[in-house]
């Protein structure tokens, strides 16, 4: 094929009428209308001087347009940086300049701030707006619908994802046209995908959950979208009966069960609730199959991997694991620090290999050789553990692993406990430090609406139930936790307010 990616999950639809997205204000868009935006886009890119391997940065909100200029990029070859609508004007600044972007898309209203940054580092600036307004389909609209796409191999970049940078500079994951496409592949044959699905699309496009593990694995299989500018719930629970499978973080399940109106008959029609991006609640999970008779599919994957493990379609999701490794992808947990592989059921580094892991850090060689192994193993960060039955669980990321006394905690344990108290809705539990044992355990609850916790009562019960040296220090209560746009829990903002 002369460009793998655009061929499989774009080009094959080409001609075909069959809607792709179901938007919000009730209209909808073909498969081949879809095609036709993303051709014009792309063909306006290359008369703005972008060539294949160039970079493009994007940071716009949400809409078909901007869904579209992804497809864009794949069908000319460019590799997309897609920025979290939240980033600030020097964050885009660190952004663009790293990834050496030739062209930076933005919202309308933000050009007059971006404007000197694109001067000064010399890409060019067009504009896209939530309703479709801008410079960018301005220039698009002239432009043929043809769908010649620039030829491009397997290993060649299709993406850059820049990870969140909590312990440092922000590095560029740099993903190739095989790496998302065989992910998407084994995605549809796993998740039984196929054109009958209709998605309830509520997740962000800039993160590699709702633009690869989403749209890749629905175009491919040829289905539809409901796509929402974002999660409403509101609007989730009215459009829910049109839809057959949805995709999402624990946050979007969680304020699902918080409503009455959330029933059995309202997931009638789903074959499948997936969920990722953020540890789910066992309790979370039991819950919704109560109330809606579904077990909540998790999966675990990540930016530099894509999908990695999954729990089983057909078979027994076990609430608080991920399941298994996919098709094609290896797994083994090594330790902390020997990188040797542990006995089944200890708890330590998280590694993987496949088709599926990334090619390395975009101008970072020595981010790469550490963490990228010679033969192809990716160290995660994460810690975990394989059960006796082959089910992976992920128990935290090591960098969140707490030292006591030189004994190793791990947070999930305390936090599991604490969860199961009165009146306790979440927690967080953080290393801080200590001058007699290096650091001491400190945990953070947040109350379940109207709930009043007594902490005295919450650590009796953790003497009752861990060893001394795992007991909190003390508890604080707040009324949320600090959570990324994916709603991961951002433990080191934690760390700076209550480290001292």
């Amino acid at each position: 094929m002369a460009n793998p990616l655009y061929d499989t999950i774009f080009g094959r639809h080409a001609g075909q009428g069959r809607t792709f997205l179901h938007l919000q204000d009730g209209r909808e868009i073909g498969y081949d209308g879809f095609l036709a935006m993303a051709a014009k886009i792309a063909h306006a890119l290359s008369a703005a001087g972008l060539r294949p391997g160039d970079r493009l940065a994007a940071q716009v909100a949400k809409s078909p347009e901007a869904l579209a200029l992804y497809a864009a990029c794949v069908q000319g070859g460019f590799v997309f940086l897609p920025l979290n609508t939240a980033y600030t004007t020097e964050e885009l600044s660190y952004f663009v300049e790293d990834s050496g972007a030739r062209i930076l898309v933005c919202d309308p209203g933000a050009q007059g701030a971006l404007a000197p940054l694109c001067d000064r580092l010399g890409a060019a600036l067009l504009t896209l707006g939530p309703d479709g307004s801008g410079t960018l389909m301005q220039r698009a609209g002239a432009m043929p619908e043809n769908y010649d796409t620039a030829a491009r191999s397997a290993d060649d970049l299709a993406a850059f994802l820049y990870t969140s940078g909590t312990t440092g500079r922000s590095k560029g994951a740099m993903l190739t046209q095989d790496n998302l496409l065989s992910n998407a592949g084994v995605l549809v044959d796993h998740w039984r995908f196929t054109e009958d699905d209709v998605l309830l699309h509520a997740l962000p496009i800039f993160h590699t959950h709702g633009l690869f593990v989403a749209t890749n694995t629905l175009a491919l299989a040829g289905g539809s979208m409901i796509f929402l500018p974002k999660f409403d719930l509101d609007r989730v629970i009215e459009l829910m009966p049109r839809a057959t499978t949805m995709m999402g973080v624990p946050t979007f399940y969680t304020r699902l069960l918080g409503d009455e109106r959330f029933t059995a008959e309202t997931a009638r029609n789903m074959r499948l609730f997936i969920s990722g991006s953020a540890p789910l609640l066992a309790e979370t999970h039991l819950e919704f199959e109560a109330r809606t008779g579904h077990r909540i599919l998790e999966r675990y994957g990540m930016t530099e991997t894509n999908m990695s493990t999954s729990n089983p379609h057909d078979g027994e999701r076990r609430a608080g694991t991920v399941g298994f490794p996919l098709p094609g992808v290896e797994l083994k947990i090594t330790g902390r620090e020997t990188g040797e592989p542990l006995p089944q059921g200890e708890v330590g580094i998280i590694e993987v290999r496949g088709r599926n892991v990334f090619k390395g850090y975009w101008q970072m060689p020595e981010k790469t050789a550490a963490e990228l192994r010679a033969d192809g193993f990716f160290i995660t960060g994460d810690l975990g553990r394989i059960d006796a039955d082959g089910y992976v669980t992920i128990v935290g990321r090591d960098k969140d692993l707490i030292i006591s006394g030189g004994y190793n905690i791990y947070p999930k344990e305390i936090e599991l406990l604490l969860d199961a108290q009165p009146g306790v809705l979440e927690s967080a539990v953080i290393g801080v430090k200590d001058a007699d044992f290096g650091e001491a355990v400190l945990g953070v609850l947040v109350p379940k609406p109207g709930a009043r916790i007594d902490t005295d009562a919450v650590m009796a019960a953790m003497q009752g139930s861990l060893a001394r040296f795992k007991q909190p220090r003390r508890l604080e209560i707040v009324g949320e936790l600090p959570r990324n746009a994916m709603g991961k829990v951002q433990k080191n903002q934690l760390r700076d307010r209550f480290g001292g």
